[in-house]
């Protein structure tokens, strides 16, 4: 537990999805720099444990969460996606896998990308693959995370790259968790701590995986103005 506590000390925006098998949790013990937190019951939709949740934060690569688990529900593992020049352009220094224009790798290659190496072109080729743009996706986007009772967020973006009115809140990302971690695709993926594409093995960036036995999975995000996301 001192072990997560430390990784967990210099988040700015926390937004945490969890099961718990009994015991319980001592949520009032909890102390976090995060500017956001909450704790949620995934089962029950309970919250445990909250600090300003409905606080408006940008959510980094977090925003991962919505479009894979979008994908997931909107394609099949098997399906190939094609990258095109534009799902390759990327900001400077942005996490990828160094795809090429062209490229053909399955949905659920794109998928691993997305969630254990946080592939920002990844999320770009899928969105293309299935909505024709990463502008219909986006809205696509929106519209789950209304559909799912999410009233603090706007996505601008299919990857979380730093946009303005690219934003949430700890409690919508709870939410948006919640949904994803009950589906057994997206569990196993974001699960998994290391994975093979195209003959590269790809590792989890979420070192709770390796830190603590409970941890089922999550997603990581960094950007200069979101800060360290959970």
């Amino acid at each position: 537990m001192n072990k997560i506590k430390r990784y967990l000390s210099g988040l700015a925006f926390l937004a945490l999805a969890v099961i718990f098998s009994g015991g319980g949790i001592q949520a009032k013990a909890m102390k976090l720099s995060a500017e956001s937190a909450v704790v949620m019951d995934v089962q029950s939709g309970a919250i445990l444990y909250q600090k300003n949740m409905d606080k408006q934060e940008y959510p980094a690569s977090i925003t991962k969460v919505m479009t894979a688990m979008l994908a997931i529900e909107n394609s099949s593992l098997d399906e190939v996606v094609t990258y095109s020049a534009k799902a390759l352009q990327l900001e400077s220094g942005a996490s990828n896998i160094q795809l090429k224009k062209g490229e053909k790798i399955t949905m659920e290659e794109s998928l691993y990308a997305i969630l254990l190496m946080s592939a920002n072109e990844a999320c770009n080729g899928v969105a293309e693959h299935i909505a024709g743009s990463t502008d219909n996706y986006v809205k696509m986007m929106n519209n789950r995370a209304k559909e799912l009772g999410c009233i603090g967020t706007h996505f601008a973006n299919t990857n979380g790259l730093w946009q303005q009115d690219h934003y949430t809140t700890a409690h919508d990302m709870a939410l948006i968790a919640r949904a994803a971690y009950k589906n057994p695709t997206f569990a196993k993926i974001t699960g998994t701590k290391r994975y093979t594409v195209k003959g590269h093995t790809i590792v989890n960036h979420n070192k709770l995986l390796s830190i603590y036995d409970g941890c089922i999975g999550g997603k990581t995000g960094y950007t200069m103005e979101a800060g360290r996301c959970l």
